[in-house]
């Protein structure tokens, strides 16, 4: 079978990298075109535009950047009529992908949806877009499939990739010696992988470090920018920049601050004490609180439907109240509630087998209609 995949983020990237894994296991002749990143490109096949150069965020950044974004999108339809895929698979990223999703249903090839878009959050009514233009859609958080179910559409709920991923790393025994960390407790910064992104939330996150000169600050760099990018940011202060380790940064970490997205699921899940921030262009801020249905940003917060860990929101996202809750959670009562919050979570989230479950699932579909 020939599988096209759409992923437009660096989550998107990961999680289509650990299908691309499972759908080779299920179909030996697996080939695979796609948008996407480094991590899909390990896995094989032809990468046609990597990630970075389509990831906008926030409503006023989008309009900035309409004549990139459209361009981007002509040539995703282009491409795909030409390589002519068994089935289209779009990975989150739900702004791109339900326009390819229209376009490809509209020329007959099968779209199957990994990672449902947050229509939960707000506009709920493209669920009935999606009901046209999808042909199959598979869930990674337990509360969709009961959404869904009340607009009149099934979907499969296949457990969240993260657990895969997590269940296939392996902490490298000498990480602290190989990256001259010391024995001290390291609290760990990430800022996000997005340029606007680390921008607004790096300087912030910085500012907290002077109060706590017994921790080892290191943040978790994205491997679309250089060490002199982040440098910008740090001046002379001693802060660790590491690169393509942010899974044995949080093996060692004692607590972090989490830029809200995927990254603070995956801090839950190591079980590190965290610290949510969010801050976003004024206009863009303005139009989601109008817009926005959900009572939190985070997805820890969402999956459990209640406050497990702060999130600080734009003008809360400043230096007094994110060290304020950052020692809170560092000692005492504050972090062990955490932690124990931590295990609600876990039991929620299940076993590790999304990636291959999502697999049998869509050659299941696919042989189904040959």
């Amino acid at each position: 079978m020939k599988y096209y995949l759409v992923a437009g983020e660096a989550s998107g990237d990961l999680h289509g990298a650990n299908l691309m894994k499972a759908l080779k296991a299920e179909d030996g002749e697996a080939v695979f075109r796609y948008f996407g990143g480094d991590k899909m490109q390990a896995e094989g096949g032809e990468l046609v535009k990597h990630y970075a150069d389509m990831a906008f965020m926030g409503f006023t950044e989008v309009i900035l950047n309409l004549r990139t974004i459209f361009k981007n999108l002509k040539a995703c339809k282009n491409d795909i009529i030409q390589w002519k895929p068994d089935v289209l698979i779009l990975i989150d990223f739900p702004g791109f992908n339900l326009k390819i999703a229209e376009f490809a249903k509209a020329n007959g090839i099968k779209v199957c949806y990994y990672i449902s878009p947050k229509v939960w959050a707000w506009n709920q009514k493209r669920v009935l877009k999606i009901k046209k233009v999808v042909d199959h859609m598979f869930c990674i958080l337990p509360f969709e499939v009961d959404f869904y179910k009340e607009w009149g559409m099934q979907v499969d709920y296949v457990g969240n990739p993260l657990l895969d991923e997590i269940a296939q790393f392996t902490p490298d025994l000498n990480f602290r010696e190989n990256h001259q960390l010391g024995d001290g407790k390291i609290i760990v910064l990430l800022p996000g992988s997005r340029k606007q992104e680390i921008e607004r939330l790096l300087p912030v996150m910085l500012s907290v470090t002077e109060n706590h000169p017994d921790y080892i600050f290191a943040i978790a760099a994205a491997p679309t920018f250089t060490e002199s990018y982040y440098r910008q940011f740090t001046g002379d202060k001693k802060i660790h920049l590491l690169f393509n380790s942010t899974y044995n940064l949080l093996h060692h970490a004692h607590a972090a601050i989490v830029a809200s997205g995927t990254a603070t699921l995956e801090t839950a899940l190591f079980k590190v004490p965290q610290v949510v921030i969010y801050k976003g262009g004024t206009i863009s801020i303005a139009i989601a609180r109008m817009l926005v249905k959900i009572k939190f940003i985070s997805l820890v917060n969402l999956i459990v439907n209640k406050k497990i860990v702060t999130e600080l929101i734009q003008e809360d996202c400043n230096t007094q109240k994110v060290n304020g809750e950052l020692e809170i959670i560092l000692t005492g009562e504050g972090r062990n509630e955490m932690l124990k919050h931590y295990d609600e979570l876990l039991l929620l989230m299940g076993k590790p087998g999304a990636s291959a479950k999502t697999a049998r699932l869509i050659t299941t579909y696919l042989h189904k209609t040959i």
